[in-house]
């Protein structure tokens, strides 16, 4: 972007000035004093690239670049040489400068002036005393070169050097990046900050946008306010900056290139952001406020819904998103990761300029939330990068009632987590709308050159407590006495640019007068909004709506092409070495697409995901084992063992074949779950699967789970067809390796919200993948995947079973058993089956039938009561589970199973075995878990 940038304005040099020496002329004054140039020529300029020797670097392959580079490097040259040092002391004096210099690099921030309200108390700093580097104002006529410093000559007396520090490091931005390893990228920020002091000259024309904005943003607040007195609307009133600040950014990211821009956010200033930003018509939001129904499912409240819209920027139509987001504050934040991900693998973009994350959070949740440093650690990750996310907090200085930075947090900033990844943060004053609009280009600018993250610190106020509802002076007296007497950002700049000419007070007046008109009109008051956008950028859910439950699917796949993939899936390239016991499982799974040995689970999984492929559907797999598989029974990437390189055999099906990913995740559950649900909500033609270490784990991402997943089909009309496998089953591995707590499941299933099932064959699970992605229906699967089963010399299939079969919801009895002899049926899901199978023969009990019941949820009543109808002369009914009898499936199934027996036969009672009540999922004792086991499967077919 930076080229064809450059070479347009080349081009087009005539516009600007009519010949080149005037564009030579423009940008010699540039490097001498960049706020000496016009606002739209400085920031061409900014873009150039910057090494730690030059303000420019070498640009190859464009004639004007390196006309500039020649310049920049005559203009240093031309520039008056430095007086020789005529003694030992100004040397000594000379060195304390530079380390002052850097100090202000370092620690300038910690007395910058960033508080609109002016109650920060800040520490004083030794290292920005001239005393503390022994020097004195004594000093301050002495010239010293400048070393480093972007401050135009190579030296200055040291009364201009100090007030240029302060001025570009602690007045309205105070920036943390010294951090930084790179020194490129240090160099990058110093380059951008130093030359105009942190406070670039703005064209009229801007800053007037700028108020425009500010006006937007109060009077949109003080609208709701007299409007819906007392109503939640969680204001950004004290914040108002942030809406400059977003208009700034998509208008920059859509200049530099930028096709989409999606926004993850909590409460503050939501509405504000939805209306003035995004175009959301004020009658819509009218209409949420005075409770009208807009959806015919539960819905959820105004300050959690998202939204899209495009608008136009001086690059072209941007697509703008915002994320739905619940009341757990930073979970958005992945999600929208997950989102922005595929959103770029779909325009093919594994650079992620394309499209733009941004999250904005609140200072307390930025602090306090586990999720946004599990958030940060996957930024730079194979599998969840995304080019780089803009942080944007609002930092009200409070969090709920919480002030104290004692109580708040341990650290010096509510942004220090950031530093782990580091990122440069740049604290801002919020009522300096004019240096949060320099710090928005600044974090832009840097994300693009360098694909990281970066944050904004807002340092603003809440004007009202937490909510409007809130009488916030109880807990906060001082801060709120001050907030009473403190004008609105938006009077504070008015009255700014009034002093300067820029406007007059009438025209602020009649500003104000013309947005509350619009919105009184209930017309669009964001700026750009495209009314008939481009379709193009949107992802297209049409093929996926309006589809009722059904458990029917074709999923059958052609055995030639079977047998064909068997084998393709297999092939490794030449000299590939590979690990004796991984070739073992290759060459069994040559002899089962050959049809010479009995598919097992591996197999039939890895031959599921083929199939998809050559269908022309994508898959992604992440989780912490998911290559080999914890279990060690998937062995997707293979490992060469002489040099280390992976290769994965479903990545070479075909030349043309869709992308297979599979990531061995971070030690992340919560962040990874929310990024691929963010990511199976984006990409519907996707198979996106999340497998968790062990079923158990899944515990770590319960919000993720309870908000997003089971519910936010019917809170906000998202689909979503993720795809959960959690390893589950009674192995004697304890407590924490058991259970995948189905009941937590089962208990959130209502309104066909997700698929819960348990199969038990490798038939099955490879049904039931196919059926995931094949049918149009987005619903999430979780599958309560097994763990011995995956070796068992019972859990296996045909080839034919494949080709002809599909997903079986329930599974009626295997052996030919006389049903007129049946007196006994047993009921169960998962491995515990084959526990009773045996246990059976080995009793010969020919009048026990044993029922498998694949999926729980939607439970198939129907289907059961076909199954069971032929046993006339049944005595008793049990259900069986591996379980403690207030876990798994009993509470929450049994009246599916009641309801199908009452009218199969009124008379009979269903009753439950299993372990016993227990606190804990297993026991952690072997002999008790062997003695516990045996004692449940005894009862089950003995009674």
């Amino acid at each position: 972007m930076q080229d064809s940038m450059m070479e347009l304005m080349w081009k087009n040099a005539h516009l600007y000035g009519g010949n080149l020496s005037y564009v030579e002329q423009l940008y010699e004054t540039y490097l001498m004093d960049p706020n000496a140039v016009p606002q739209e020529w400085r920031e061409e300029f900014d873009r150039l690239p910057v090494s730690a020797q030059n303000i420019t670097q070498d640009i190859p392959h464009s004639p004007i670049r390196d006309h500039f580079l020649a310049m920049s490097k005559n203009k240093r040259r031309a520039l008056p040489a430095a007086v020789a040092s005529v003694s030992s002391e100004h040397e000594k004096k000379q060195i304390r400068v530079l380390r002052m210099i850097n100090a202000y690099r370092v620690r300038g921030h910690q007395v910058a002036q960033i508080d609109p309200l002016k109650l920060l108390k800040r520490e004083p700093v030794p290292d920005l005393d001239l005393r503390f580097h022994e020097l004195s104002e004594a000093d301050n006529d002495t010239q010293f070169q400048l070393g480093s410093l972007f401050f135009g000559p190579e030296e200055a007396p040291l009364r201009s050097i100090v007030e240029d520090l302060k001025k570009t490091y602690c007045s309205s931005v105070g920036v943390e990046y010294m951090h930084i390893v790179d020194t490129q990228e240090k160099r990058w920020i110093q380059s951008r900050m130093e030359p105009v002091r942190s406070s670039p000259v703005l064209e009229a024309e801007t800053r007037k946008h700028i108020l425009e904005r500010l006006t937007a943003a109060e009077g949109l607040e003080k609208y709701l306010g007299s409007r819906y007195a007392g109503a939640k609307r969680f204001g950004v009133e004290g914040g108002e900056s942030l809406i400059p600040c977003l208009d700034e950014l998509i208008q920059r990211a859509g200049k530099e290139g930028a096709k989409e821009v999606v926004i993850g956010m909590a409460h503050r200033g939501r509405l504000n952001v939805l209306v003035n930003i995004f175009g959301k018509n004020p009658s819509d939001l009218f209409g949420e406020f005075e409770g009208k129904k807009t959806l015919e499912t539960s819905g959820d409240v105004k300050y959690h819904q998202g939204f899209s819209s495009n608008v136009m920027t001086p690059g072209g139509e941007v697509h703008l998103a915002m994320a739905f987001n619940p009341s757990h504050l930073e979970i958005v934040s992945p999600v929208v990761e997950g989102s922005v991900r595929a959103r770029q693998d779909r325009r093919e973009d594994e650079v992620g300029n394309s499209v733009i994350p941004v999250s904005i959070h609140g200072d307390a949740a930025f602090a306090g939330q586990g999720v946004v440093m599990e958030t940060f650690q996957m930024s730079q990750t194979r599998a969840y990068k995304t080019g780089g996310t803009i942080h944007l907090v609002i930092n009200n200085q409070v969090g709920f009632t919480t002030s104290k930075k004692e109580d708040a947090r341990s650290t010096e900033y509510c942004t220090d987590v950031a530093k782990m990844v580091q990122a440069p943060i740049f604290h801002v004053n919020g009522d300096d709308p004019e240096a949060v609009r320099f710090v928005t280009q600044l974090a832009l600018d840097y994300r693009n050159a360098f694909n990281k993250d970066v944050v904004i610190d807002l340092v603003c106020y809440r004007r009202r407590g937490h909510n409007e509802a809130d009488e916030p002076s109880g807990t906060q007296p001082l801060m709120y006495q001050q907030i009473k007497v403190q004008k609105t950002t938006r009077e504070l700049y008015a009255q700014r640019l009034v002093d300067e000419g820029v406007l007059t007070a009438e025209d602020c007046k009649e500003m104000e007068q013309a947005y509350r008109k619009a919105l009184e009109n209930g017309e669009h008051v964001a700026n750009a909004l495209v009314l008939e956008p481009n379709t193009e950028l949107f992802v297209d859910w049409k093929p996926y709506l309006g589809h009722q439950w059904s458990f029917e699917a074709d999923t059958r796949v052609d055995i030639k092409l079977l047998q064909e993939l068997g084998q393709k899936m297999c092939r490794f390239p030449e000299g590939f070495a590979i690990q004796k016991q991984v070739q073992k499982i290759y060459d069994d799974r040559l002899r089962m697409a050959a049809g010479a040995m009995e598919i097992n689970w591996g197999f039939a999984e890895t031959l599921a995901y083929a199939t998809l492929l050559a269908e022309g559907h994508p898959v992604r797999i992440t989780g912490q084992d998911v290559g080999r598989g914890t279990f060690s029974h998937r062995h997707a990437a293979v490992h060469h063992q002489k040099d280390a390189s992976t290769y994965v055999p479903l990545q070479h099906l075909a030349d043309d074949q869709p992308d297979f990913d599979i990531y061995d995740s971070y030690l992340s559950e919560e962040a990874v779950l929310a990024f691929e649900y963010g990511y199976a909500t984006t990409m519907p033609n996707t198979m996106v699967i999340w497998e968790a270490q062990f079923g158990d784990f899944a515990n770590g991402a319960q919000v993720v789970i309870d908000q997003f997943i089971t519910s936010g089909e019917h809170k906000w009309g998202r689909l979503c067809g993720l795809t959960m496998l959690l390893p589950h089953g009674f192995e004697g591995q304890g407590p924490e390796h058991s259970s995948a707590r189905l009941e937590r499941f089962l208990q959130l299933c209502a309104e066909h919200n997700i698929q819960v099932c348990v199969p038990t064959t490798p038939s099955q699970i490879f049904h039931l993948l196919r059926r995931q992605i094949t049918r149009p229906l987005r619903k999430p699967l979780v599958v309560m995947s097994p763990k011995s089963l995956l070796r068992h010399k019972q859990a296996t299939c045909s080839l034919e079973d494949l080709a002809e079969g599909s997903f079986q919801p329930v599974i009626g009895e295997a052996d030919k058993l006389d049903p007129a002899n049946v007196k006994r049926l047993v009921l169960c899901s998962g491995k515990v089956y084959y526990d009773l199978y045996n246990r059976r023969a080995e009793l010969a009990k020919e009048d026990v039938a044993i029922v498998r019941i694949e999926q729980l949820y939607p439970f198939p009543e129907e289907i059961l009561g076909q199954t069971i109808a032929e046993y006339t002369n049944l005595e008793s009914v049990v259900w069986c589970q591996e379980e403690p009898m207030n876990q798994g499936a009993w509470y929450c199934s049994q009246h599916h199973m009641r309801h199908v027996l009452q009218k199969h036969n009124p008379s009979l009672h269903l009753e439950g075995v299993g372990r016993p009540h227990a606190a804990a999922p297993a026991v952690g004792y072997i002999s008790v878990h062997v003695e516990q086991q045996e004692q449940l499967v005894n009862e089950a077919i003995n009674g």
